[in-house]
């Protein structure tokens, strides 16, 4: 459950204006992409369903903030810290924190943003069939992997046509496992110094340092 609360969420585009057209959905994309960077800093709860193979495995809460690719992510008792380069995850369970620099297929699992740029390579794109959620128009867009050996096999994306905000992302993994995050509640244009995105050790002064770094 740990590495699926880091998967997330997310992808939060907003502030352009939809077009009344029907777009395709490479465009739909790149305008959702666009949106979210232009959106400035984001705060965005969450939830999240977990399952493999069919079978539950639980479901979590959280809140994620963003400013371009760094992030800290609050799911739970794991609070994650991402400044564009090293990451730290503390474990408030065990106490400790884990250091380390993730690589770029890693980030595709853990970084929100990754997630609405890996169309640009290695998946094919569709446009669905539905087009309301939770009451509002949407684009609804699926990305599946051309390699099957793909960790991340396929990804469902429902996006506001008004905001070209995701409200629902559904991926699938190689084995089964499925992860389902639904965006709760959404804020663009905060404003976040760098060091919020970087571990404060004076903050948790009992925990235990564990460097996973080369």
């Amino acid at each position: 459950m740990k590495n699926i609360l880091l998967t997330y969420i997310c992808l939060f585009g907003l502030l352009l204006p939809a077009s009344a057209q029907q777009l395709d959905a490479k465009t739909v994309l790149d305008r959702t992409a666009d949106a979210f960077r232009r959106a400035g800093g984001v705060e965005a709860e969450f939830t999240v369903q977990a399952s493999s193979n069919g079978v539950s495995e639980g479901s979590s809460t959280g809140v994620i903030r963003l400013q371009g690719r760094k992030f800290m992510l609050d799911s739970e008792g794991v609070k994650t810290w991402f400044d564009g380069r090293t990451q730290w995850s503390y474990l408030s369970g065990s106490d400790e924190v884990n250091i380390s620099e993730p690589t770029a297929d890693e980030l595709q699992s853990i970084n929100p943003y990754a997630l609405l740029t890996i169309y640009k390579q290695g998946y094919q794109i569709r446009s669905g069939s539905t087009n309301a959620f939770g009451g509002k128009s949407i684009y609804e867009v699926t990305l599946t992997a051309m390699d099957k050996r793909q960790d991340l096999q396929s990804v469902n994306l429902y996006i506001a046509k008004d905001t070209f905000q995701p409200l629902r992302v559904s991926m699938q993994q190689r084995g089964g496992g499925n992860v389902v995050i639904r965006i709760t509640s959404y804020k663009s244009g905060q404003t976040y110094h760098d060091s919020f995105f970087t571990f404060d050790r004076n903050a948790y002064p009992t925990a235990e340092v564990i460097d996973l770094r080369d």
